[in-house]
């Protein structure tokens, strides 16, 4: 597996791009602007889909300039046709996008060339929040960062819930689990569950 990252947008959103080295194949996880970047990045490689972790516009904005399949969870999906819940609307616009949409949810595996990446469903960023688990890597999205958690405050979030999707679905994995979250630098799953532990 090869995993480049692409900072995009103004808050510095985490952009995906994962390629099965066996079979040259790509998908795109969180695309949330700057599109002509994501797209050096990708040095011509054949992108297959795209996976949102969740609807927030910072994630999605250029989920519908790939031609591609998005993949999302059902609780989230509706984040792509209604500003309110995607958030542009309460940064003055309104966007939406119209992709073919796929609905994920908990347990689903997605398969990329000789890859596959398996849906965790966990919420309390928003309500259909996911991450992805895919050969030792998880891509955390807004749930799990460097040393600190997702937001909470914003329509959908929980608190009680994303402490609940870290401490029971997270942490448990493998303590060699690299992390690759939604803002910020990398980090490992051994290294969280120590900091966790200490709260």
């Amino acid at each position: 597996m090869k995993v480049d990252r692409v900072v995009v947008g103004e808050i510095e959103t985490n952009c995906y791009i994962v390629t099965c080295l066996k079979t040259g194949k790509s998908l795109v996880i969180d695309p949330g602007d700057d599109y002509p970047k994501i797209l050096r990045a990708s040095s011509g490689r054949e992108i297959s889909l795209v996976l949102n972790t969740h609807g927030h516009i910072d994630h999605i904005k250029e989920d519908g300039r790939f031609g591609l399949p998005v993949y999302i969870h059902t609780l989230d999906r509706d984040c792509l046709r209604d500003p309110s819940r995607n958030l542009s609307a309460l940064l003055g616009f309104a966007f939406t996008v119209d992709p073919e949409v796929v609905g994920i949810g908990d347990g689903d595996q997605i398969r990329l060339g000789e890859l596959t990446f398996l849906v965790i469903h966990t919420p309390g960023h928003t309500l259909g929040s996911v991450s992805f688990l895919a050969g030792g890597v998880l891509f955390s999205g807004d749930t799990l960062f460097c040393g600190d958690r997702g937001r909470t405050d914003l329509p959908g979030g929980s608190e009680e819930e994303i402490c609940a999707s870290i401490t029971e679905k997270l942490l448990p994995l493998p303590m060699s689990t690299l992390v690759y979250p939604g803002h910020g630098p990398e980090t490992s799953i051994g290294a969280e569950r120590k900091l966790w532990d200490g709260n």
